[in-house]
């Protein structure tokens, strides 16, 4: 029994407790700075414009970070009632309805880190080149503070990126540094958001490098370790925070390469996951694939923070390229193609497509592209229904029962 248990335990990165100290970095700079006059402080979407924020001496809050932390502590489902009574249905994005309804009722899970509140935006920054939803999340606050509402627009469903486009998106941007110049009370420095650039750039990079790792046989890491590692690559890209801990984590992985240690005992399927985790079954559901010998060696949400096109020699035109090249942001054949590389790349032997009910747009599964990527690549797929953050749109014990069927098809397949 002993030694079953051994067999399926889960093998924690030794990183973790540089994560802790790295995450806990930034929220006492972002807490300090709510306590000192002369900072100011930044709303930003997770894919947002950060690096010209932090080169204009803004500190910067993430809701949707925040969100992604209330889902983990299990609390969304006590929180979105609040928002769906002011007026916000339960089925948009329940990142958008657990932060608000956290809000509403004073509460945040940054007590850990020592809040009482929130820290008050002197400015909100979006860019739609995630969902629509980014918009109106921050239009509520720009209404509760009284504070200018700021935003890049990007299109969506694009096939090509074209000069044009590029030229576009660049002009919101230069136009936004201006912006930001009024709030920040600084001068916009060329060289500073340069700075940035290459800061981002280079964790962007080593984080490229870290996800890259799970290539090997068998893989060091999974989607469950990486989902919260790429923290840092977050709230931090610009930073020479991220980039120190990326290096640090990318050498525990080669070590665990070179040793042929992995992150699921006796690794012996290998599972791509596209849309969001679950937050609030990373934990279980980890312990769950680990058991089954299922290693999740690769994911469409922590490869979307890979902008490795970021150029510190043409910042706006490079952020403009590597923002607009989100998978989300895509169309349907290109977003088959990058799937059917990374299938390739990473030697999965099946795919799961999470449904997040309050997420379509991270949610891939609804317009036929599962049996399309099927007929290019003969791999099998499983389809889950579930949520990013409300643990009511998913039930464990059918989730359990249909995952352990898809693996168990899968070593029959094998056999």
């Amino acid at each position: 029994m002993n030694q079953k248990k051994d067999k399926s335990a889960i093998r924690k990165l030794q990183s973790v407790n540089l994560l802790r100290d790295t995450m806990g970095g930034y929220f006492k700079r972002l807490r300090e700075a709510t306590l000192t006059p002369s900072k100011k402080i930044a709303w930003c979407t997770s894919v947002g414009p950060v690096e010209l924020l932090y080169s204009m001496g803004f500190e910067v809050h993430f809701p949707e970070n925040h969100a992604a932390i209330i889902g983990s502590t299990k609390m969304a489902d006590s929180y979105i009632p609040s928002a769906v009574v002011a007026g916000y249905s339960p089925e948009i994005c329940s990142y958008l309805t657990s932060d608000i309804g956290a809000f509403l009722q004073k509460q945040t899970p940054l007590v850990r880190y020592d809040y009482t509140e929130l820290p008050k935006p002197d400015v909100l920054v979006y860019n739609t080149n995630q969902c629509r939803e980014v918009k109106y999340w921050f239009s509520f606050y720009a209404q509760q503070y009284n504070v200018p509402l700021l935003g890049i627009h990007t299109p969506h469903e694009l096939d090509d990126i074209t000069p044009d486009l590029i030229g576009y998106i660049s002009k919101q941007y230069q136009e936004l540094a201006s912006r930001l110049k009024e709030v920040s009370g600084l001068k916009f420095d060329i060289d500073k958001f340069k700075e940035k650039i290459r800061h981002s750039h280079d964790a962007c990079h080593l984080w490229k490098e870290v996800l890259q790792t799970a290539k090997n046989h068998p893989s060091p890491i999974n989607f469950f370790d990486a989902s919260i590692h790429m923290g840092p690559v977050v709230v931090m890209r610009g930073l020479e925070d991220a980039v120190n801990y990326y290096r640090s984590l990318l050498s525990e992985l080669k070590e665990r390469v070179s040793k042929n240690i992995s992150a699921v005992s006796e690794e012996r399927f290998r599972i791509y996951w596209d849309g969001m985790p679950m937050w609030f079954k990373l934990s279980s559901m980890a312990k769950l694939f680990s058991e089954l010998k299922a290693c999740i060696v690769a994911s469409t949400y922590c490869n979307s923070w890979v902008f490795d096109d970021l150029d510190a020699k043409n910042p706006f035109d490079s952020s403009a390229l590597a923002y607009s090249k989100l998978f989300i942001v895509r169309s349907e054949q290109v977003k088959t193609d990058v799937l059917e590389g990374l299938l390739s790349k990473f030697d999965v032997d099946g795919i799961i497509y999470h449904d997040a009910k309050t997420c379509p747009r991270n949610s891939n599964n609804r317009f036929g592209l599962p049996k399309r990527l099927k007929e290019k690549t003969n791999i099998p797929f499983l389809e889950i229904q579930g949520d990013l953050s409300d643990s009511r749109c998913y039930s464990e014990s059918q989730g359990n029962i249909v995952i352990e069927t898809f693996i168990n098809q899968l070593e029959m397949q094998k056999n």
